[in-house]
């Protein structure tokens, strides 16, 4: 039997790559993301501001869970003119995942979230399973505009 050419909604392209959770899915996190966002044609401006979103996502979870495996997802949503960004680790671990302020000036750390909140449309968490899904919305192509 035929299926007839019924619209399909468009779900936008999707790329999902699981990581060891440890100092080295960071750097990896980051290169995976440029090289899907550059094969999916995204400017480079949304292509950094991603790669710094999966950076310090991909940090908390590593730092605060006791995950094994980090699993980022990409979701280019063209009708929205979205790109979504989640990472889901394994487990939470005692610290809950909400940004503070800075709490010394000459800290290296704890501002991630922070960053997150100021570049980002929106951002939030949720559970996904035993773990954590914390998830960030860039605008496509907002900081892209041609001139």
């Amino acid at each position: 039997m035929a299926i007839g050419n019924a619209a399909q909604p468009d779900l936008g392209r999707r790329c999902r790559f699981e990581l060891p959770a440890g100092v080295e899915a960071v750097p990896r996190a980051r290169r995976m993301t440029r090289d899907r966002l550059r094969d999916w044609a995204v400017c480079d401006e949304t292509r950094d501001m991603a790669a710094l979103v999966v950076s310090e996502l991909v940090t908390n979870a590593v730092v605060h869970t006791a995950s094994r495996l980090i699993v980022c997802e990409l979701r280019d949503d063209h009708s929205a003119d979205l790109l979504r960004i989640a990472v889901i680790d394994e487990g939470c671990g005692p610290d809950r995942l909400t940004p503070h302020p800075a709490r010394d000036g000459d800290e290296d750390h704890g501002r991630g979230l922070l960053l997150v909140q100021a570049i980002c449309r929106s951002w939030g968490a949720q559970e996904a399973g035993l773990g954590l899904e914390v998830w960030a919305d860039l605008p496509r192509t907002a900081v892209c505009e041609v001139g």
